[in-house]
C-alpha cells in the first residue's frame, strides 16, 4: 500500500496544472512572435490597443484575427469578416471533438472551455501526450490551455503597444507573419501526413489555389476564398471517403 504512494504521486504531479503549464513552454516562443507581428499589424490597420486586446481575449485565433484585419483594410462587410471567422475557426470544432472522448467524465461547461480555449499548438501538446499515455486530465489540460491563453492575449498587446512606434510594419516584413504561419501550419499539416494521404492533401492544396483563381474571375477576392474553401473541402471529403 505504501509502496504504491510514490507511484500515484509522480502520476499527480505529471498531470497537474503545473505540469500542463510546463509542457505547453515549447510553444510560447511561438505564441510571442506571431502575437506581437499581430498587434503591430493590428495598429497599422486602424484598430486601438483596447480593440486589439479584445479580438485576443474573444475571438483568440491568430489566423482569423489576421484576416480580420485584412478584411477591414480592405473595407469588408460585417457578414463577410463574420462568415470568412467562422470558416477559418471551423476546424476547432473537429479538434475539439478529437480530444472530447478523453473528458467524458467532465461536466459540459469544463468541456466548452476546453474547446473554447484550444489551439492548433495545445491540440498538438495534448493529442501527443494523448496518444503517448492514452489519456487526457482536465487540471492538466486546464494549464496548458490557460498558460497559452495569457501569452497570446500578453503578446497581441504587448505588440499593440509597440505598434504606436512602428509606422510601417511593411518595411520589418511583420506583414508577413500571417502568410508565414499559414506557410508553416500547412507543411506541418502535409508532414505529419500518412504517405496515403499525402497525395490526397497535395491534390486539396492545388484545387483550393485553382479554384480561387477561377472564382476570382466571377466575384470579388474575398468571396472567392470563401467559394474556394468550400469547395476544395468538399471534394476534399469525398474523395477522403472513397477511400
Amino acid at each position: 500500500m505504501n509502496a504504491q504512494k510514490p507511484f500515484l504521486k509522480e502520476i499527480s504531479s505529471t498531470n497537474s496544472f503545473l505540469q500542463g503549464a510546463k509542457d505547453c513552454a515549447p510553444t510560447l516562443f511561438g505564441y510571442m512572435s506571431i502575437g506581437i507581428a499581430f498587434g503591430i499589424v493590428g495598429t497599422a490597420s486602424g484598430l486601438s490597443i483596447i480593440e486589439i486586446a479584445a479580438l485576443s481575449i474573444f475571438v483568440y485565433a491568430g489566423s482569423a484575427q489576421f484576416i480580420i484585419c485584412a478584411l477591414l483594410v480592405a473595407g469588408a462587410t460585417l457578414p463577410v469578416i463574420i462568415t470568412t471567422t467562422f470558416i477559418v475557426n471551423l476546424r476547432h470544432f473537429l479538434l475539439s471533438l478529437t480530444l472530447a472522448p478523453y473528458f467524458t467524465k467532465e461536466s459540459f461547461l469544463r468541456n466548452i472551455g476546453f474547446g473554447a480555449l484550444l489551439t492548433d499548438e495545445s491540440f498538438g501538446v495534448a493529442s501527443t501526450r494523448a496518444a503517448r499515455d492514452g489519456r487526457l486530465y482536465a487540471k492538466w489540460m486546464d494549464g496548458l490551455n490557460l498558460t497559452a491563453y495569457l501569452c497570446w492575449a500578453a503578446a497581441c498587446t504587448a505588440g499593440a503597444i509597440l505598434g504606436q512606434w512602428i509606422s510601417n510594419p511593411h518595411a520589418f516584413g511583420l506583414d508577413y507573419a500571417l502568410i508565414a504561419m499559414f506557410i508553416a501550419l500547412l507543411v506541418l499539416q502535409l508532414e505529419q501526413s500518412q504517405s496515403a494521404r499525402l497525395k490526397l492533401n497535395m491534390f486539396v492544396v492545388l484545387l483550393v489555389v485553382v479554384s480561387m483563381i477561377v472564382f476570382s474571375f466571377f466575384v470579388s477576392g474575398h468571396i472567392a476564398v470563401l467559394l474556394s474553401t468550400c469547395f476544395a473541402a468538399t471534394i476534399g471529403v469525398v474523395l477522403s471517403n472513397d477511400d
